[in-house]
């Protein structure tokens, strides 16, 4: 139970700052934006442990609805916001095979850690563009919930995070790389991270766009080792290979949906099942 009384995320997903922003290295045009609402859901019954072993866990499910934004405020400059509005984390109740309660379940509904990003065109027009990105992440989230105060919708910390991106199209525009490398700098004795990051995207179609996200958050462990509870995402020193295919489909000119589903193919300090994510976007 003390492990359990530690602190565990951000980091998304395998959620928010873990993935690359929509735009990669392209700044958001001028009076132009970006929206989507976005559902994440993990489950699982399995953890990656600090050693970076699958162990099982009681089942421990994390839901989070958000919202996200991005606008051009002049030609170079624009600003994104990640805002989880609503997010929900439980814990199973375990039962013995003779059907005795080990263990009551749990659950916790709050606000998730929102991330304000400024976005800065460092090369522009050209055939590979490079932006830079300042991120604040605001810890709105409960750290301690529930009745057992070991479920978590956010880490209890304040980052700022330095990154970035550099894009390049190909084959006449239809698609593109970008890629990614950041500074997370964590408060409260969290342990900074460095971050780095590769999305290869496709049209399919003329409706239908692919993408392969993959993203390494990595420890430099210069923190405090907090216990952390393996119920979740939230964690100190927390470390994952996040591999993530995701398809989006135009609806109309400025209005589609999208969906993917991110496998962690190693970590510490993370839930070890495929997380799922569903949205719908426009442009304006």
């Amino acid at each position: 139970m003390k492990l359990i009384k530690g602190l565990i995320l951000t980091v998304l997903l395998l959620s928010g700052t873990t993935s690359l922003q929509a735009g990669g290295g392209w700044p958001i045009p001028k009076g132009k934006g970006y929206f989507k609402l976005g559902e994440y859901f993990i489950r699982s019954n399995s953890y990656y442990s600090p050693s970076g072993e699958i162990i099982d866990i009681a089942t421990a499910s994390i839901y989070i609805t958000s919202a996200y934004l991005e606008y051009g405020l002049t030609h170079r400059l624009g600003v994104t916001a990640y805002v989880p509005f609503f997010s929900r984390a439980t814990l199973n109740e375990q039962v013995s095979s003779n059907g005795t309660v080990l263990a009551a379940g749990d659950a916790v509904n709050s606000l998730g850690d929102f991330d304000l990003s400024l976005k800065y065109g460092l090369i522009v027009n050209k055939p590979i563009v490079v932006s830079a990105s300042l991120t604040f992440g605001l810890p709105l989230g409960n750290d301690s919930g529930g009745d057992t105060q070991v479920l978590q919708t956010g880490d209890g910390e304040f980052n700022v995070m330095l990154g970035l991106e550099a894009s390049r199209s190909f084959n006449k525009g239809k698609g593109y790389v970008s890629t990614l490398v950041a500074f997370n700098n964590r408060s409260n004795n969290f342990s900074d991270e460095f971050r780095i990051g590769i999305e290869v995207g496709h049209k399919i179609g003329s409706k239908v766009n692919g993408a392969l996200k993959v993203l390494s958050v990595n420890s430099l462990n210069n923190g405090n080792d907090l216990e952390t509870p393996s119920n979740g995402i939230f964690s100190n020193n927390i470390e994952y290979l996040a591999i993530t295919p995701e398809l989006s489909y135009n609806l109309k000119k400025n209005l589609g949906i999208s969906g993917a589903i991110g496998f962690a193919a190693s970590g510490k300090r993370v839930l070890a099942s495929p997380s799922y994510s569903l949205g719908i976007y426009m442009n304006f």
